[in-house]
């Protein structure tokens, strides 16, 4: 199943209206947002811009932090962290494409860490489905899935960005 441009461009303002609401609630006024290689940074930059916000996303590579390495192994284009600024004492803004077994999430706060001591960490996802095998929930969320065991969001892009849920056999690790 393939979403249209409309329908991943209505979650995409979804999250981006729950942001905005979120850091008015909150009384953040200058977050740093990160994405997640390669969905995440994609949406990332996307929030970025539409947000208005000054200078440029973040984007992390968490090949070498998932504690699954041994069975995923290590993605052949693997893409460099950018980190343009420091996060220390900031409120950073974690994006990512789908919510599946939190183990993705773990690994880029763990590597958030190794770049300073944010004040907070707020989690931002398009795709939330069922899997997780660690506790970890998003604070905004576009839509929440059932999907089959042998299902997989994924997200094209970067331009325009689409969503589509395929079998697992077509090349896409779940994470």
């Amino acid at each position: 199943m393939k979403y249209s441009k409309d329908q991943t461009n209505d979650l995409l303002l979804k999250i981006e209206n729950s942001l905005r609401a979120y850091l008015l609630k909150n009384g953040i006024t200058d977050p740093i947002i990160i994405g997640v290689h390669t969905g995440g940074a994609w949406i990332a930059d996307w929030l970025q811009k539409t947000m208005s916000l000054e200078g440029k996303a973040a984007a992390l590579n968490i090949s070498f932090y998932r504690d699954d390495f041994s069975k995923v192994g290590v993605n052949p284009k693997v893409e460099p962290t950018e980190m343009p600024v420091s996060i220390d004492d900031k409120h950073v803004i974690l994006v990512d494409d789908v919510l599946f077994t939190g183990r993705t999430t773990r690994a880029a706060i763990n590597e958030i860490f190794d770049f300073g001591r944010p004040l907070s960490v707020t989690l931002v996802v398009l795709i939330e489905r069922n899997g997780k095998e660690l506790p970890i929930s998003a604070d905004i969320v576009g839509e929440k899935l059932f999907l089959e065991n042998n299902k997989n969001v994924k997200l094209c892009g970067p331009e325009p960005l689409i969503l589509e849920i395929i079998d697992k056999d077509e090349g896409v690790q779940g994470y």
